[in-house]
């Protein structure tokens, strides 16, 4: 019966007899060997290259990061602008309501309102600026002292 020999044993001559077991446990060994060694030399260009895809996708995730937080940023902007729109607007209704009850209530009391002074103080300068005219241009007389008027008075009657 024919020796078989193993793939990997390569007999260097026919005559020497072949030993599967320690040729095959020295390749294997050999082989681990050259893997260490491939590892070694390719393991730094392996683990530099990871480092780079590494900064590079913490760059485009910290990129869409800023993105999303830009976009949420001007949509709660823009957000708090409308309510501080619709607040105004709804501050400015409740002013008006106010002054409008107050004015009822002030003409129910027989307050005059701003705009009756108003139109009080114009009919009062068209009404000096119609007599100016009439009236004769002569000096001002002194006033009389208070003491002079209420020497001409009669005493006032106390009750009690």
């Amino acid at each position: 019966m024919p020796r078989k020999t193993s793939p990997l044993a390569t007999p260097s001559t026919p005559s020497e007899p072949v030993r599967p077991t320690e040729e095959s446990s020295q390749h294997i060994w050999l082989a681990g060997l050259g893997a260490m060694a491939k590892v070694q030399s390719q393991g730094t260009k392996a683990f530099e290259a990871l480092i780079a895809d590494g900064l590079a996708f913490q760059r485009k995730t910290q990129w869409a990061a800023q993105e999303k937080i830009s976009a949420a940023t001007q949509q709660l902007s823009h957000l708090a602008q409308d309510f501080g729109q619709q607040t105004t607007g709804r501050i400015d209704r409740l002013e008006h309501l106010f002054e409008d009850r107050v004015a009822r209530a002030l003409a129910k009391l027989g307050i005059p309102s701003m705009a009756d002074i108003e139109a009080l103080n114009q009919r009062m300068t068209d009404l000096e600026a119609q007599l100016a005219p009439s009236r004769p241009s002569r000096p001002a007389q002194p006033a009389q002292p208070a003491k002079a008027k209420a020497a001409k008075r009669p005493p006032a009657k106390k009750s009690f």
